[in-house]
């Protein structure tokens, strides 16, 4: 099994490398200029140190090889929403996405074997399979946690933007306007991210019902898409959205009171293992250690 594993691992290392040398250069370095941005390479910088080392590596020799797959069409309606809510667009396409998990097949081995060398020690070469598994499913928990706390980000900050934004509507601002107070006053957060877009796609033509669409299905919340289809019925029918924007708020905070109070309610049963199987032991440990002592000693 390792045998087989090892060769494989070879044939798609000669793979990339042929593929590597046919890749046509100009384009590569003219893809390279556009994404040339400090923004850009900010937001790599946040992700950890794995993507941001293994970037470069995977853009340049892997997605060329994976954009020419006749099953890209299906990658990228895999990955396309998932990016999109792990707030990625910019920095990862569904092809980079799924060429980072290819690269990773080679690349947590390669780590395995420079460690192995370097701290000289015996560990056995039948990890490598699993670790080349490892690393093809590494991106998708990586993703999921991602998205988790950008959605509790989001969450966080949606009350005081819904206070905001009805009291900039009933000040006489209009939805647009009344969404960059909000981006100007609030802290940076997703949220803010999204409103920031939703903005630039109303301002190139699309409707407000659109943008807000295409809002919940990159945040892809059951509170978020309650908060757009409300605004979008109001907006279909002519209702003033300020009241509407207060009943929302108190709704939310509502919401983000009962989820407090049941995590604090769960946190006793959490802690309950730990407790037993390592506070518990430590405590016999040490009020049970003297007396046995003076036994053995006594004797």
């Amino acid at each position: 099994m390792l045998l087989w594993a090892s060769l494989i691992l070879f044939g798609v290392a000669v793979f990339i490398v042929t593929s590597m040398m046919f890749l046509d250069e100009s384009e590569y370095k003219a893809q390279e200029k556009l994404e040339q941005q400090a923004t850009v390479q900010d937001s790599v910088n946040q992700q950890g140190v794995i993507l941001r080392y293994s970037r470069p590596f995977f853009k340049r020799y892997v997605t060329p090889i994976v954009s020419s797959m006749k099953s890209k069409k299906k990658i990228r309606e895999k990955y396309k929403r998932k990016l999109a809510s792990a707030g990625l667009t910019e920095i990862l396409t569904p092809e980079d996405f799924f060429s980072f998990k290819l690269f990773l097949i080679l690349g947590f081995p390669i780590v395995f074997f420079g460690v192995r060398w370097f701290i000289e020690a015996d560990w056995p070469l039948s990890y490598i399979p699993l670790i080349s598994g490892f690393g093809f499913f590494y991106p998708d928990l990586w993703i999921d946690g991602t998205i988790k706390n950008r959605q509790n980000e989001v969450m966080r900050s949606m009350p005081f933007a819904v206070d905001m934004l009805a009291l900039s509507v009933e000040a006489g601002l209009d939805f647009v306007a009344a969404m960059a107070k909000v981006v100007e006053k609030a802290k940076p957060s997703p949220l803010t991210q999204e409103f920031e877009i939703l903005m630039k796609e109303i301002k190139i033509g699309a409707s407000r019902a659109e943008a807000l669409r295409n809002m919940s299905w990159r945040i892809d919340l059951i509170q978020i898409s309650s908060f757009c289809a409300t605004l979008i019925a109001a907006d279909s029918v002519g209702a003033s959205i300020g009241p509407i924007l207060k009943a929302l708020s108190a709704e939310i905070r509502q919401k983000r009171s009962s989820d407090v109070e049941k995590a604090g309610a769960t946190a006793a049963t959490k802690i309950l293992f730990p407790m037993l199987f390592l506070i518990v032991p430590a405590v016999f440990i040490i009020v049970a250690a003297p007396i046995m002592l003076e036994l053995v000693v006594g004797k």
